[in-house]
């Protein structure tokens, strides 16, 4: 069997505040394989962008604790490395789309200087090119991402940009350090919507190109299924199911992910969705058993009282829901 990529095994992330600890992160299971588009979605505040950072090392350690749990990438624990692993990893391995370019992006060096030192500190190459050659390199990766006049792109700052053209130039600078996994945290949350079309079909395409992994975080259940081969439903710092996006798009099993896909405005008409009744709940004091029970219109004594395991209902189909604990399929308690 092909051994995954990225592993992430029984993460917990909790967070020091004035008032206590924030227990976010709740034993998050996470694999992705090599070549591989998955999603990741569930509701702002659940834990997405918590989950990504912690993959990147890029949570501020304090007020972030990770009291246990492993992220594993090609095997490796990248919790334990030190800095020198950790920078390979990012410069050479995995790179981050993040949700906002303008914040993403230096205000006071222009676009080429940001590219071109992308370019020369990503790996062993990158530092025996000479100067024309990165330059050339930089002006590559524009192009790749559609930009056209790429001299003058070279020169601007990232103010004389669009917010479209800002966010390819951070994803030219994704393709430049990240040779096997991308995560992209929302890249089209800041984009009008033709914009946002765009942006995600030049991802989808380059990912393609480059035979790159890639982690797709997005409120907009549409994109996850025209771009991802599976996909992850997340609920306050917990996996809640997961599946093939085709399964999970026709047959949801967990009632949150039930809502999250009712709650989507159809064009065909019929108005909008019911949602979800209540919000997430506190993380200082989550509630007790499953996580979702205070908002579940199907809850049982039982998920008061004990977090459900993941069980397999299918091949490729896992829920973390006690209604199907007899559904014949494997309790997978990881």
């Amino acid at each position: 069997m092909t051994k995954p990529l990225l592993e992430i095994k029984n993460l917990h992330v909790w967070f020091k505040v004035f008032g206590g600890i924030l227990k976010v992160l709740d034993g998050v299971n996470f694999t992705v394989m090599s070549e591989e588009k998955v999603g990741l979605v569930g509701e702002t505040g659940c834990g997405k962008t918590t989950t990504m950072k912690a993959i990147m090392r890029l949570l501020s350690m304090p007020p972030a604790i990770i009291p246990k749990g492993e992220i594993l990438f090609k095997g490796k624990d990248i919790l334990r490395m030190n800095q020198a692993e950790l920078q390979q990893i990012r410069k050479e391995k995995i790179s981050m789309i993040f949700q906002d370019p303008t914040a993403a992006l230096n205000p006071v060096f222009t676009i080429g200087t940001q590219i071109q030192d992308a370019v020369r500190f990503s790996g062993k190459s990158g530092r025996k090119m000479k100067k024309d050659e990165i330059k050339a390199r930089a002006m590559q990766v524009l192009k790749e991402v559609s930009l056209p006049d790429q001299e003058r792109v070279l020169h601007n700052y990232p103010i004389q940009l669009s917010g479209g053209m800002r966010q390819r130039v951070c994803i030219s600078m994704a393709l430049v350090s990240a040779s096997e996994l991308i995560i992209g945290d929302e890249p089209e949350t800041s984009l009008d919507v033709t914009i946002k079309d765009q942006i995600l079909r030049l991802l989808k395409e380059l990912v393609e190109k480059h035979n790159t992994s890639i982690i797709l975080i997005s409120h907009a259940l549409g994109t996850v299924k025209n771009m991802t081969d599976k996909v992850y439903v997340m609920y306050a710092g917990t996996m809640v199911e997961l599946a093939k996006t085709k399964d999970l798009f026709a047959h949801p099993l967990h009632p949150y992910s039930k809502g999250l896909l009712a709650a989507i405005p159809r064009l065909t008409g019929g108005g909008i969705g019911e949602g979800i009744d209540g919000h997430i709940p506190e993380y200082i004091n989550p509630p007790k058993g499953c996580r979702f029970h205070p908002r579940c219109k199907q809850v049982m004594p039982i998920c008061k009282d004990k977090k459900p395991p993941l069980f397999k209902v299918s091949e490729n189909h896992e829920v973390a829901c006690f209604l199907f604990q007899n559904f014949g399929g494997d309790c997978i308690d990881k």
